[in-house]
């Protein structure tokens, strides 16, 4: 790929961003807004809402799984725009139905195409990044995700709080409106972007045992930041915060993910080994105790402030994680190996978060084990030591 100035880079890498906010913000983080009007519209327990999410993280995983093999014969960019294609046909169809059945295969293929986009995508910004400006580019991508969740607060409550039958499912519509638009957007904007197939050879040469720590506390971190995001909005309606003042707080978070490029892109840039992954995880389970503590506004929007600041930069920590002590043709591998263990890690999250909250103590008690296990997840990951270069 041929050295850009840093504007133009900057530039392409917030396009590129739109892919995040396609297969996470609009796709993925939706649901949260989505689900109280569905929950009550259909009759779900705590547990089926959270397999809602388990299957879509169980669809990630698939798409995943998948990665490497795709990446090995196709450009990363054509799978990011297919990925980004699929998402808005899944969007759509969800819009359509209201059977359980229906609505987890749907959940599931969004969260196949999401996978696409975002692995491929995260291939795309790490060759697009160079020197210093690898840490910032990361972070325009992950932060992009922030877009999506924006989009999702000022399009989801006004559309499925209307008086009509299954009024959720015209907001799945108009998400999906928002996602062809974007992928459009960054259609677009990414001509100039080319990752070729690196042919699948190099996979044999990646010693996944030196990244086992990292691996481990980013398992923690899919475990424990999806209960949150899937969960808080219900949460904070139940203790009767207003729905303007929700609608405010997930427009913050999303506004933060954005902002949280330029914050952590220094951490990233600078640490070879687990520390950024130790530190955010560890602020991600401060962020999550925090409404569970009090739900006094402050304690409110400042655990959405914290939570939106972190939890897209742990995910662009392990791609300048890999981007540091791999060389450029094992990134594609990396970055999908990472996912792997991302995506398990989200399909045990929402499910359990859900079983716990069925039980005595609510949602308030799904969310402290949340804590517990990103605490956890920050100690394991602090653990890790840059591996040696070949």
């Amino acid at each position: 790929m041929t050295a850009a100035p840093h504007s133009a880079t900057l530039w392409v890498a917030a396009a590129l961003a739109l892919g995040p906010a396609v297969s996470l913000g609009l796709a993925r983080f939706s649901y949260a807004l989505l689900l109280p009007p569905m929950r009550a519209d259909l009759g779900w327990t705590y547990t089926t809402s959270g397999a809602m999410n388990t299957v879509n993280a169980a669809g990630y995983l698939l798409g995943a799984l998948a990665m490497p093999r795709l990446l090995a014969r196709f450009d990363a960019r054509r799978l990011l725009l297919a990925g980004c294609v699929g998402t808005v046909l899944t969007l759509a169809a969800h819009g359509f139905v209201s059977g359980d059945a229906a609505l987890y295969l749907l959940r599931l293929l969004s969260g196949a195409t999401g996978a696409a986009t975002f692995v491929s995508g995260g291939v795309l910004a790490a060759r697009l990044g160079s020197g210093g400006s690898a840490g910032l580019v990361l972070g325009l991508y992950y932060g992009g995700t922030g877009v999506g969740i924006i989009a999702s607060a000022l399009l989801v409550p006004p559309v499925a709080a209307r008086a009509a039958p299954h009024a959720w499912q015209a907001a799945w519509w108009v998400l999906a409106v928002a996602a062809l638009v974007a992928t459009a957007v960054a259609a677009s904007a990414t001509r100039s972007l080319a990752a070729p197939p690196v042919g699948a050879a190099h996979h044999e040469r990646l010693r996944w045992s030196g990244f086992g720590f990292a691996l481990a506390g980013y398992f923690g971190f899919g475990i424990g930041y999806i209960g949150y995001m899937t969960f808080v909005v219900t949460l904070l309606r139940e203790l009767q915060v207003p729905g303007g003042q929700i609608i405010a707080f997930y427009v913050l978070l999303g506004a933060c993910v954005i902002g949280s490029s330029w914050l952590w892109a220094g951490l990233l840039q600078r640490f070879r080994g687990g520390q950024p992954l130790a530190l955010l995880n560890a602020l991600l389970a401060v962020a999550t105790i925090l409404p569970v503590a009090s739900a006094h506004p402050a304690a409110v929007f400042a655990s959405g402030v914290l939570f939106g600041s972190v939890f897209l930069s742990v995910v662009a920590a392990t791609t300048a994680l890999v981007r540091h002590n791999l060389p450029p043709a094992s990134w594609a591998s990396g970055i999908a190996a990472f996912t792997i263990v991302f995506a398990a890690g989200q399909i045990a999250g929402p499910t359990l978060t859900g079983w716990v909250a069925d039980g005595p103590g609510g949602l308030a008690r799904g969310l402290a084990g949340s804590a517990a296990v990103l605490a956890l997840g920050a100690a394991i990951a602090a653990l890790q030591r840059p591996l040696t270069r070949h």
